[in-house]
């Protein structure tokens, strides 16, 4: 894979770094075109895959939603997921400190938990209209 620092990847390696939680490609084409005017989708798309082949994002799996990307390298964290604007954001450390009693013979090499509800800015603006 293409390993060249284009201003489409500086773009795009940008809005994740601003982000500073997991985007989607949607998401990481809005905060691109702040960097890049006239990136594109299919642009987007090619750099994340090349960014993950490269071990700079990592891909964040919500149960039952797309794929969204975050930064390679971060401390272990969990994950909140607005359900009103759809936004996944970062929790600090690790909330699951409880160890589950696995059957004989198993071991965990890792575990994700995430939260659901509403976020601030959904919060402020559903507490507007109330």
């Amino acid at each position: 894979m293409d390993k060249r620092n284009t201003k489409q990847k500086t773009a795009i390696r940008e809005a994740f770094a601003e982000a500073g939680r997991p985007l989607s490609p949607e998401e990481a084409l809005a905060c691109a075109l702040e960097f890049h005017p006239s990136i594109g989708i299919a642009t987007i798309y090619r750099n994340i895959q090349a960014l993950l082949e490269e071990g700079w994002l990592i891909s964040v799996e919500i149960p039952g939603q797309p794929a969204r990307y975050e930064l390679a390298g971060k401390e272990h964290h969990h994950h909140f997921h607005c359900n009103t604007c759809g936004k996944v954001f970062d929790l600090k450390g690790c909330i699951a400190q409880a160890k589950p009693k696995l059957p004989r013979g198993f071991s965990t090499t890792g575990h994700e938990f995430f939260l659901y509800g509403n976020c601030a800015t959904c919060n402020s603006g559903a507490n507007a209209h109330a």
